[in-house]
Parts: C-alpha cells; structure tokens; sequence
C-alpha cells in the first residue's frame, strides 16, 4: 500500500439520494425501466456524490452507494436465488407475528419502507458486473482519489438472507449458505484488487446487536429479528466467515464497519453500549481497519481501545450523519487527540459514523448538510496535520 498522509478523510459509503434518482429505482425494480435507462440517471447522481466528497475534502471516495436500494438488499439484483422483501411480507413467515411488530413499531422501523434480502434458491453470480464491479468501474473513471467499494459482510448478508420457512429448503442452516456467501464475496474482492480498488470495507453492523440487542429489543437487521443466539457463538460465526472470505488476498486495505443503527434520527430507539465486547473478536480478524462510529454518546467511552491500542487502524467516527448539527473542527481534532493519547497518528482515519443514505428511502440527512459535516471533518485533519 502507498504511504498515506496522516488522518486520512474517508467515508462509510451512502449518501443521500434525491428524490428522482429513488423514483427511478422504483420504476426500474418495477420494470418500468431498463438497467441502461436507470444507470443513465444514477450515472448524474453518482458523480455529484462524488463532487461533493472531492470538494469538502474526502481523500478516500466512494460512489455514494447511491445505485443501492440499500447497504445490503441491493445484491438480489446482482445475485440469483436472493428475493428483496418488505418487512410486511416476512410477516406471513414469523412464527410470533404480534412480537415482530411490536419490535417494529418500537424501533421506529417501517415495514414498508425496508427491504431485506433473503435467500428462496440457491445463490449464485450472474453476468460479469459482480456484486459492485461496475459502480467501481464508474467511480474509477471519475476521480483521481482513493477509492472504497462498500460491500455487505458475510456474517451479515448470511444472518439477513437465511430466513427459517423460507431458505432451509436450498439451505438447511445458515452454514450452508454461508459456504456460497464466502465464495461469492471472494472472487468479488479478487476482482476489485485487480482493478485497482484501494479499500474494501465489510459492512457488519448487526455485530452490535449481536451483543447488546435481545429479542424484545430493536436492530435494523429487520428480518433477522427474534433470531438471537448465542453472542459468543455469533462472533466466533463472523470471525470465521470475515477470515475465510480475505484469506490470502493482500494488497488492497480491508475494514470492517460496525454501528448500532443508522435509519431513525430517534436516539433512543438505536442500540447503545461500547465497543469493548466487540474488540476481542475483531481483533482476529483479518483485516486492517475497524470503521467505527464514535461521535454519538450511544457508542460508549474511548478507553476500551486502550488495551488493543495500534492492533488495527481506526476508522474513527468524528460526525453523527443524524444531526442537522455541524461539528466544529476543533472540538473534532481535541476528540483525535484523546484517542491519540493511545494511539499512533498513522493508525487513525477519520470518517463519519455511517453513511448519510443508508436506505433509498430513509436518508438520514440531506447532501447540503452531509458535505458540511465532510467539511468539518477535512478541516479538523488539516489542524491535526499540522501539530503532527
């Protein structure tokens, strides 16, 4: 890898899409429009997602994810054997259908809106675009800075596609399908090294609820509600999965983003408590960044970092995508500086806590904010720079 400047600025992935853009991947989905008269208008938001980042001062550029119906269910239209399906659909298939909505309504979750993948036949590749190899073809094309491609995770594309009543008949268990889950992520990465890709980041999100969430409480990996296990089974589960999928691939930087929910601006109704529970596990896998969210009080204390201090890279969060508040640079870089009190400078990247748009449909802030909050954030490097 290239040496880096010191906290470099990236982002977790999504940004906000407009309204057209979310009208034409409904007409698209509906078959109302073809994949050329849909990337012909995504192609327009791409590039201000794109522009926006370059100018607020982004150093390692995503796409804006903005092709996504969301961070995870996108792939049924890039995988055969996966079905997009409302939250009201599962319904039908939930053995305790008065408990899921409950779940539902505490969480603030529209059963409308969200859309979960889940396996109905055997999942399998189809054509040459991959899971994402043509959003990074674009995104390539289109900017001289570094590039990160998002992908779902293995744990948490196999958690959210295996649903009991609907899956087991391809696959018995959840173990089953991650077999194909892994392969599929693997000739995904390979192909995106090849290309030049210069970040991968997993999305594993449901890892927080994996400890702190129960079957009375609220995740955003909606259709895996009321599947709760065993957490230390769990992690062990997507420790495996994460190692098996970048065994052997080098070369390109990988992380793991973790959060604790990103679709309400509603605090209270998303997963709290720190990361200490989580570390051990991530540290075993083998990947070179933790893509963390830190800016909200609801991600815990700093200090649990201290004792895997420079074992991974940091992706720390310095901005909450939920806010309409702007955080000022310095109060930004004195929040760096805590952490740098225990960690190497070249260790640490700064990013928002998630990204901006992570549903089509449950944007969590407009792009006028979001490029602000990026600016802040861009600023708050530079002073650290500066010092370092």
């Amino acid at each position: 890898m290239s040496k880096q400047k010191l906290f470099p600025v990236t982002v977790v992935g999504s940004w906000p899409r407009p309204a057209w853009l979310v009208q034409a991947l409904r007409k698209r989905q509906k078959g109302d429009m073809t994949q050329a008269e849909f990337n012909a208008v995504a192609d327009d938001a791409v590039l201000a997602a794109i522009k926006y980042q370059e100018d607020a001062g982004v150093d390692i550029v995503t796409d804006g994810e903005v092709r996504r119906d969301n961070f995870y269910s996108f792939v049924t239209e890039k995988l055969s054997g996966i079905k997009l399906m409302k939250l009201s659909e599962l319904m039908d298939y939930v053995k305790d259908r008065a408990g899921f909505e409950e779940i539902l309504r505490a969480s603030d979750v529209p059963s409308f809106a969200i859309k979960s993948p889940i396996a109905i036949d055997k999942v399998k590749s189809t054509g040459t675009a991959g899971i994402s190899l043509d959003e990074y073809d674009f995104l390539k094309a289109h900017t001289d800075r570094q590039t990160k491609i998002p992908l779902p995770g293995p744990y948490l594309l196999t958690r959210s596609a295996w649903f009991e009543g609907l899956s087991d008949k391809a696959y018995p268990t959840r173990e089953d399908l991650a077999k194909d889950v892994v392969q599929i992520l693997r000739n995904e990465i390979i192909e995106l090294k090849k290309r030049g890709c210069d970040f991968i980041q997993f999305d594993e999100p449901s890892l927080t609820q994996v400890v702190y969430g129960d079957e009375a409480e609220q995740t955003f990996m909606c259709a895996a509600l009321g599947t709760r296990r065993d957490p230390g089974e769990e992690l062990d589960f997507a420790v495996r999965l994460m190692n098996e999928t970048v065994a052997g691939v080098d070369g390109v930087r990988f992380g793991v983003h973790i959060c604790r929910g990103n679709w309400s601006r509603k605090e209270d109704v998303l997963l709290k408590g720190n990361y200490g529970p989580l570390l051990p596990s991530l540290m075993r896998m083998n990947i070179q960044q933790l893509v963390l969210e830190m800016a909200t009080p609801r991600a815990g204390e700093i200090e649990v970092f201290k004792e895997f201090k420079n074992q991974k890279e940091l992706g720390f969060g310095v901005a909450n995508p939920r806010t309409d508040n702007i955080e000022d640079p310095h109060a930004i870089a004195q929040s760096v500086r805590k952490l740098l009190e225990f960690y190497d400078a070249d260790k640490v990247f700064l990013n928002p806590d998630c990204g901006f748009g992570t549903f089509a449909e449950r944007c969590v802030n407009t792009p006028d904010i979001a490029y602000k909050k990026l600016q802040s954030v861009a600023r708050a490097a530079e002073i650290l720079r500066k010092e370092g």
